[in-house]
């Protein structure tokens, strides 16, 4: 590899394997790793500084009551299998992620949008039932992505989009292949071909990079193998941010976690920085609610929930368990959860909370824990921007059912101005935090080791995203 490196071509390894290729279909992070900017763009998108800029549409004008939205798109687009996106394949994507019977992760995200007009081929007009301040960063998730009817009966397994990239093959449990698309509406992309590799052992992922085998390895799951790629100079290190908060997951609904004293006691049981370092090797910021530390609006609320395990067993005490409780903690693949988890049930059973703990592939904690609510707690990096309107939605895994949170989240919505909208999110922090709806953990640190001759890889996750159409290598 080194010097014969291809310089049209990259590989990135990532840890996961996308269960299937469709974004507005299902809740996991590695498919908008592949296909986020790459194959599937949407009206709006994320950069990598987490602003959101114009994608499919170029332009829009919103009317002076903020309910009407019209989309300019851009002329000359077509999807992979050359058919035009116009405002028609608009319409159809918003409907159907909005729809009764949608399956999309992110349905609450398209519940405001009252219609979807297309007066012709390249203006969509989305309006919406009350304004919401937030549509045009909602547009930018990978929930919203278009997408084209005549082909979404195979979107799992072929994808078809409008990016710079189409889809080539996938060989289960080893790869996904794509290629430029030399039809693309915007500038052509320098990498060739991409190849994402999936390496689910820590160790094997180590391997993989030093042996160069791998270009880039963006979560790289054996943090405390950095400082020997920082102190190599065939590497780069990007430590950055995510939107991945981190947290004890816990079933609000379940008997006692539905007890806000046990959610407390919980809280206190927890020791953060243990957590971070027995498991993330220092990479980490400490969080007490469900908001990222960089977002402006952050209230740092760790101080209601400091590590206190006398206090957690008075709490148990005068919640009725003195002698604590037995509960299912079932833990995702990624290295944080399942590192995390072993040191979580140590400071739980420290305070007289057993936990049986099973790991789960993806599938089956999408299957038992996101869909079918069957757990006591459980460990996962919620990476989704600004996702904390996920605690006025009752039906939620977590099934936190807060009629106050509920009408707060609902003004915010309806909200433009920007230190309004900050306050009110403060105040939606608090309300989660004084709740001890979940254990808050840590916001998970970006951790990318590359190749030294890499360069425009995002060092932030605004979105879980490998963003392809910057990369370039060195000449």
């Amino acid at each position: 590899m080194g010097a014969a490196q291809a310089r049209d071509a990259i590989t990135i390894a990532m840890q996961l394997e996308p269960p299937h290729l469709d974004p507005t279909s299902a809740a996991a992070q590695a498919i908008d790793q592949v296909v986020y900017t790459n194959i599937f763009e949407g009206l709006t998108r994320f950069m990598g500084d987490g602003s959101v800029v114009p994608g499919l549409a170029e332009s829009w004008d919103i009317s002076d009551d903020g309910l009407t939205y019209t989309f300019h798109l851009r002329d000359g687009v077509t999807f992979h299998d050359g058919t035009t996106m116009d405002s028609a394949d608009v319409k159809f994507s918003l409907d159907r992620a909005r729809a009764d019977d949608s399956q999309n992760a992110q349905k609450a995200l398209f519940a405001g949008i009252a219609s979807v007009e297309t007066p012709d081929p390249l203006t969509a007009v989305v309006t919406l039932s009350e304004p919401n301040g937030s549509l045009l960063f909602n547009l930018a998730w990978g929930d919203a992505v278009i997408v084209a009817p005549e082909t979404i009966e195979t979107i799992t397994t072929n994808p078809v989009g409008t990016g710079p990239y189409t889809f080539a093959d996938w060989v289960q449990g080893d790869r996904i292949d794509l290629a430029r698309n030399p039809d693309y509406w915007g500038d052509q992309p320098a990498m060739a071909t991409a190849t994402f590799k999936f390496i689910s052992d820590p160790t094997a992922a180590f391997a993989a990079m030093m042996a160069e085998d791998v270009d880039v390895f963006t979560g790289f799951p054996a943090p405390e193998n950095l400082p020997q790629f920082e102190a190599d100079p065939r590497f780069q290190v990007l430590v950055g941010s995510t939107e991945g908060e981190t947290i004890l997951s816990t079933n609000n609904a379940l008997p006692p976690l539905d007890n806000p004293l046990v959610r407390q006691a919980i809280a206190h049981a927890i020791d953060r920085q243990a957590i971070i370092d027995g498991a993330m090797y220092g990479y980490g910021t400490p969080i007490g609610t469900h908001f990222a530390p960089h977002n402006p609006a952050y209230v740092d609320l760790t101080g209601l929930s400091s590590y206190d395990p006398e206090t957690a067993k008075a709490l148990l005490a005068e919640a009725g368990l003195p002698d604590g409780f037995t509960t299912t903690l079932k833990l995702p693949p990624p290295s944080y959860a399942r590192r995390g988890g072993e040191i979580v049930a140590a400071q739980l059973r420290a305070v007289g909370i057993e936990t049986e703990i099973s790991n789960l592939e993806w599938a089956q904690w999408l299957e038992q824990v996101f869909k079918g609510k069957d757990f006591g707690l459980t460990i996962v990096s919620h990476t989704e921007p600004m996702d904390i309107g996920i605690y006025a939605r009752p039906d939620y895994y977590f099934q936190y059912d807060n009629p106050e949170l509920q009408a707060l989240m609902a003004e915010l919505d309806a909200t433009t101005d920007p230190d309004a909208r900050a306050e009110m999110l403060g105040q939606a922090q608090t309300i989660i935090a004084e709740d001890y709806v979940n254990g808050y953990l840590f916001q998970l640190a970006a951790l990318t080791v590359a190749k030294a001759g890499i360069n425009g890889l995002w060092a932030n996750a605004p979105t879980a995203a490998v963003d392809l159409t910057g990369v370039t290598w060195d000449e």
